[in-house]
């Protein structure tokens, strides 16, 4: 049995909005439904390792506190990190200092004030996609990689005191990575994670698995849903789907 991250999931006030935007920002296509709006890469067909998609969920809810996941996007060349940062900007997106300093990346914020960054041309991000990264703050990267290497068929890459990377054991699309930072988790996250177990796997089985290495249950008001709610080690919240095909 095994897991992997097929989205992330983002709390908005106009879901329609943010859909739009991240769908513009990222070039990729929007489909909007009822409670959610979904992000997605154009000729893929869901899930696929290349790509981690977006669900933006409607909540009456204002962000309040910096989020502890944020979207890396990728760059090219110095001239296409200006012209991704102008076009974001077009776009909605607006500067933000989140104590960040003389840094060669941009950071921003979409509509809701979700922060983000525009990175440098780097050598390691040249074949991700349009999102080089998934960034979780954390307390202990060393902790985070063993949990989520574990509870995912990723592969853990490096490991330092300061953070830690997986990617797709096919070694496509963006990384997830964990970066340390001081400050503490508070309330609830309005970016988290969705892994989805494999077609044919067990998903009461692969719950009891989660649990096993530390996840622990979470009652946000879900009430009688097919996915099971969980925090990792350091409280962040995250939804195992069910398998495609099951209900």
């Amino acid at each position: 049995m095994a897991t992997r991250l097929v989205q992330i999931s983002v709390k908005a006030q106009d879901k329609s909005a943010l859909g739009r935007f991240w769908a513009e920002a990222l070039g990729w296509k929007v489909t909007d439904e009822p409670d959610e709006t979904n992000v997605e890469p154009k000729g893929v067909e869901y899930p696929d390792a290349t790509a981690v998609y977006i669900d933006v969920l409607a909540v009456p809810a204002p962000k309040t506190v910096k989020n502890r996941v944020h979207l890396d996007l990728a760059s090219s060349s110095p001239e296409h990190q200006q012209e991704l940062v102008a076009r974001l900007r077009g776009l909605g997106a607006t500067p933000v200092d989140i104590g960040q300093g003389d840094v060669p990346w941009t950071v921003l914020a979409d509509p809701e004030g979700n922060e983000f960054c525009v990175l440098e041309p780097r050598e390691i991000y040249r074949d991700t996609g349009p999102v080089a990264a998934v960034v979780v703050d954390c307390t202990d990267p060393r902790a985070m990689a063993r949990f989520w290497g574990e509870a995912m068929d990723w592969v853990v890459g490096e490991v330092t005191d300061d953070s830690a990377t997986l990617r797709s054991a096919r070694g496509v699309g963006p990384y997830l990575e964990f970066l340390r930072v001081p400050d503490a988790k508070s309330g609830l996250n309005r970016i988290h994670l969705d892994l989805r177990p494999y077609a044919g796997d067990d998903h009461p089985a692969e719950a009891d698995r989660l649990r096993s290495l530390g996840a622990t249950d979470l009652d946000i008001g879900q009430g009688d849903v097919p996915w099971t709610v969980f925090t990792d080690p350091e409280d962040n919240e995250f939804c195992l789907l069910t398998p495609l095909g099951s209900r």
